[in-house]
């Protein structure tokens, strides 16, 4: 049995479109799988017709970004929804909200991108330009756009440089959801939430914190388990030694154990992990 349960369509910042997703879960043979965009819904419906199309099983889901505060920081950190029911009006209403307060940003952050680029004799964005990243968005408007953008307009050669030379020095916080609250939301819309990629060495996760795998735990430990439902313990980041530690990690707190790519098909990575069958008996 083959399961993903961490993928992203155009309706946030992957690459493909939800019947492309299902063409290229089809072709890996992948059993069961989840779709889960950044603060957005909008494709669920969609995909829960598509993959009864393709008679591939198909869970709802979401990754929601929750600023979390330990100590005197305020870190960044991902959670997956899963099983909601996605016409839940205040589940929608929230993200509706989140991003109204995604497309705010993107405008801070070209204001502060413009003075970057006049310390350096660029010609400033306009709203013009704001409009050419938003036309070729199908979802959740975020910082890849106005990096691909910059790729597009020669300023930078790539993603990394865009990150690296402007979009992390000319960031501005993302909409402040606390972990309560998007555990709340999930939850009475009839979901599970799950802490996504902890030990995720380039991602969103708790090694912003510690590397330690015991510290980390101890942190979900005094700050989590209230919350959460499950861990995603497979990912493309995570090394052997990570999954074994939070296997037996949520073993011992009788947490959901999940899995994915977190494919954003660049590059394509759907069904490559190897995620063993009982976890897709957890969801039934």
């Amino acid at each position: 049995m083959k399961i993903d349960l961490h993928i992203h369509s155009t309706c946030s910042d992957g690459a493909f479109y939800v019947e492309e997703i299902f063409q290229e879960a089809k072709t890996t043979n992948i059993d069961l799988m989840s779709i889960t965009d950044h603060d957005s819904i909008d494709c669920q419906e969609r995909a829960v017709a598509v993959a009864r199309e393709h008679g591939i099983s198909y869970i709802t889901g979401v990754e929601l970004n929750v600023t979390f505060p330990y100590l005197d920081k305020a870190i960044s950190l991902d959670f997956l929804g899963y099983q909601y029911d996605i016409g839940n009006q205040e589940l929608r209403h929230k993200l509706q909200l989140m991003r109204e307060h995604r497309e705010e940003r993107a405008r801070q952050i070209l204001e502060k991108l413009n003075a970057e680029f006049a310390k350096e004799s660029i010609e400033r964005f306009t709203e013009s330009d704001l409009e050419n990243i938003q036309a070729k968005v199908d979802g959740t408007f975020g910082r890849p756009h106005i990096a691909n953008y910059l790729i597009e307009k020669g300023i930078v050669r790539d993603n990394l440089e865009a990150f690296d030379k402007y979009l992390v020095k000319c960031d501005v916080p993302k909409y402040p959801l606390s972990l309560a609250e998007a555990s709340r939301l999930v939850r009475n819309a009839g979901g599970i939430l799950v802490h996504a990629h902890p030990n995720d060495p380039h991602g969103t996760s708790l090694v912003n914190i510690t590397t330690d795998l015991d510290q980390q735990t101890n942190i979900i430990e005094e700050y989590m388990l209230e919350y959460i439902d499950g861990v995603e313990c497979w990912h493309s980041r995570h090394d052997e030694k990570t999954t074994a530690h939070y296997i037996e990690f949520a073993k011992r707190h009788g947490l959901i154990m999940t899995g994915g790519s977190d494919c954003h098909q660049k590059p394509i990575l759907l069904g490559t992990l190897d995620i063993p069958d009982w976890v897709a008996e957890q969801f039934r």
